[in-house]
C-alpha cells in the first residue's frame, strides 16, 4: 500500500508552513534517495520508488532521470533496476566526517561489545525522517549478530534506540515526531507506542537507560541512552545495545549492560564530543 503523504511531508503539503523558500522538487528527489535501503542490493525500479515514498509514477519516473544523469542513481539496463550511485557515497562520508563523536565513540563501542560477548551490537544512531540510522557500529567476535551495521535503518517509534532519542530531544520536536506517530499507525498501535515511550521516559530518568524487550523484532531486546553532545554542531544522538532475546534476558541488561552503556554515554561526554 502506498505511503499517505502525511508519512513524508509535514501537515499541509511538501512545503512546511507555506514557506516559499522550500524547494518541492529537491525535497522529493532526495525522498527518492532515502528510500533505499542497505537490503535493496538488487536495486529498486520506479514502481517500487512510487510505492514507498507516495509519490506519483510520472514524478518518480522525472526525478530518476535527473539523478540517473547527475549519477547519483545508476541504471541497470537487465533488471530494469536502480542502485545509487558512487557520488552519493561523498555525501555519507562528508556527514560521518564532520562527526567527531564517532570516532571518540567508536573504541568505547567495541570495549564495551567485546566485553558483552556473543551476539551483542553495540550502536551509535541519529534521526533520519522516522527512521534511525546508525552512524557508528560495534559487535562482539562470533557467528551470532544482529546483521545491521553503518548506515543501517530502524524505526524511530518502535526501536529502543528510536525511543531513548525521543525522550532525549527538545519538545519542540517530540511533539512533531507524536504527531507523526498519530498519522502514520493505527489508534491501537500508536496508543501501545506512547504507552512505551511514557516508560521509556520514566526509565531514563530514574536509571539513565531505557529497556526495550521484544519490541523492534519479537526475539530481540535492547538498552539505550540518549545522547546530546556538548559540542554545538553535533545533531541529537542515542546510543544501543542489543542482540538477540537468549543472550540478553531482561536482567542482564537491567542489572549489568544498561549501567555500562551508560557509562559509555558519559565517558563519551568527558572527553568533550
Amino acid at each position: 500500500m502506498r505511503k499517505r503523504a502525511t508519512d513524508m511531508t509535514p501537515e499541509g503539503g511538501d512545503r512546511p508552513d507555506g514557506d516559499r523558500q522550500f524547494v518541492t522538487a529537491l525535497h522529493r528527489g532526495l525522498e527518492i534517495l532515502r528510500a533505499f535501503r542497505p537490503a535493496d542490493k538488487a536495486g529498486l525500479g520506479n514502481s517500487e520508488l512510487a510505492e514507498r515514498t507516495g509519490l506519483p509514477n510520472s514524478t518518480v519516473s522525472r526525478l530518476t532521470f535527473t539523478l540517473l544523469k547527475s549519477g547519483y542513481l545508476v541504471y541497470d539496463d537487465g533488471t530494469g533496476r536502480y542502485r545509487m550511485g558512487v557520488p552519493v557515497l561523498s555525501l555519507g562520508y562528508a556527514c560521518l566526517a564532520g562527526m567527531q563523536v564517532r570516532e571518540t565513540a567508536q573504541v568505547y563501542m567495541q570495549e564495551l561489545a567485546d566485553r558483552a560477548g556473543d551476539g551483542v551490537l553495540v550502536a551509535l544512531g541519529g534521526r533520519d525522517d522516522m527512521s534511525m540510522t546508525y552512524i557508528a557500529a560495534a559487535r562482539s567476535k562470533g557467528v551470532i549478530s544482529l546483521q545491521l551495521s553503518v548506515g543501517s535503518r530502524i524505526s524511530l517509534a518502535r526501536s529502543a534506540i528510536g525511543q531513548a532519542y525521543i525522550v532525549g530531544t527538545n519538545e519542540a520536536e517530540r511533539a512533531e515526531i507524536v504527531e507523526r506517530i498519530r498519522t502514520r499507525y493505527e489508534p491501537d498501535r500508536v496508543n501501545e507506542i506512547l504507552e512505551s515511550l511514557e516508560e521509556a521516559r520514566e526509565q531514563v530518568a530514574e536509571k539513565g537507560f531505557f529497556t526495550m524487550i521484544g519490541g523492534w523484532q519479537r526475539d530481540v531486546n535492547a538498552v539505550a541512552v540518549p545522547y546530546r553532545s556538548q559540542q554545538p554542531d553535533t545533531p541529537m544522538l542515542a546510543f544501543n545495545l542489543g542482540g538477540y532475546s537468549f543472550a540478553l534476558p531482561r536482567e542482564r541488561l537491567e542489572g549489568d549492560l544498561g549501567p555500562q552503556l551508560v557509562e559509555l554515554v558519559r565517558m563519551v561526554n568527558r572527553v568533550g564530543y
